[in-house]
């Protein structure tokens, strides 16, 4: 929240005050290193689980939070710079010792500084994956709508991400802007491997001028536009869109011809040489093994072998980018989206 920094044991502290009242398998991590170092938790008032973001509480007169920016964001909390650019800028200098950020940005830190350990296990994924890393979970996107505006603009209802680019969806579209959020390089990839990058980047250009106002930065924003009926349909993460189904929302998914592509995020240890943390590669394993489960069910999207998920949320055109996704394969699409 833009207060002076802590130093690791005070941040090791609070963490654990917080997290002693969580049933999360990631609390089990934090309490046994605080018990390593000799840390007693205090005690906190008000402890409230947010399924999908992480744990507040109140202390004192402050609120304390540990989770994911989405909570920071509703809490009106100040997030520093991004960890894939904190990694990037500080190597192995960086304070963390296991980190969790998009697969793409450590398989391009990897490639450029050889920042991560090779982990003591081996994930068992259904796609292969590096042996430095661990999916942690996975999105893919689809496209959405609202059935009641659909109807009452009297708009067909698209079957490709093509189809937004039709003059005919002008001022009634909402998609994520890809130079803000990474739920648009899904939508991205699907047109280009589609349709390649001359007339891919046309269509893309063509239905982010069709969103207008509603190209948002946020990658969640288009499914509140279309939840809130100012827009009829949108682009976004398509489980999102199945539980508002399930909820009863006028809302409904579509599984694009072009493909439902995915992007994850995975845990990595810093390699520091001597100095690495004993307890990190224990971290990832107690993610993995205990916490992965809960993950699956906030974002079902199976990545390791014997994992399930309901039918409604099994993607009718799963596909992959036949380039190797890295940060520099994001950087050209944008510009080619953005037309530089």
């Amino acid at each position: 929240d833009g207060s002076p920094a802590m130093s690791e044991k005070a941040l090791l502290k609070l963490a654990a005050a917080l997290e002693r009242s969580s049933e999360h398998p990631l609390a089990e991590a934090i309490m046994a290193e605080s018990e390593a170092r000799g840390i007693v938790a205090r005690m906190v008032e008000d402890f409230a689980a947010v399924p999908g973001r992480g744990v507040t509480a109140r202390e004192g007169q402050n609120v304390i939070a540990a989770g994911n920016v989405r909570l920071m964001d509703e809490l009106g909390a100040k997030v520093p710079a991004g960890l894939a650019e904190q990694l990037a800028a500080e190597g192995k200098n960086i304070e963390a010792d296991v980190v969790t950020t998009a697969s793409y940005y450590l398989d391009s830190l990897q490639k450029s500084q050889k920042l991560f350990q090779k982990l003591a296990f081996t994930p068992d994924t259904i796609n292969p994956t590096p042996d430095y890393y661990a999916p942690i979970l996975g999105n893919c996107g689809a496209l959405f709508i609202n059935t009641q505006v659909l109807a009452a603009d009297k708009l067909p209802r698209p079957t490709r991400i093509e189809d937004l680019a039709q003059p005919i969806y002008a001022g009634h579209i909402s998609v994520p802007d890809i130079l803000g959020s990474s739920t648009s390089w899904l939508m991205t990839q699907a047109v280009i491997a589609d349709k390649g990058e001359a007339e891919g980047a046309k269509i893309l250009q063509a239905i982010e001028k069709n969103a207008g106002a509603h190209l948002t930065k946020s990658g969640s924003a288009p499914l509140k536009l279309i939840r809130a009926g100012e827009v009829a349909v949108g682009f976004g993460l398509r489980h999102q869109a199945v539980a508002d189904k399930a909820k009863g929302l006028p809302v409904d998914f579509i599984d694009p011809v072009e493909g439902n592509f995915m992007l994850t995020e995975a845990a990595a240890v810093v390699d520091k040489g001597d100095k690495t943390n004993p307890n990190a590669q224990k971290v990832v394993e107690v993610i993995i093994k205990n916490a992965r489960p809960e993950l699956l069910q906030y974002y079902p999207v199976a990545l390791y072998k014997g994992e399930t998920v309901s039918a409604e949320n099994k993607p009718a055109n799963p596909k992959q980018f036949p380039e190797a996704l890295t940060v520099e394969l994001l950087q050209k699409h944008q510009k080619l989206v953005k037309g530089e």
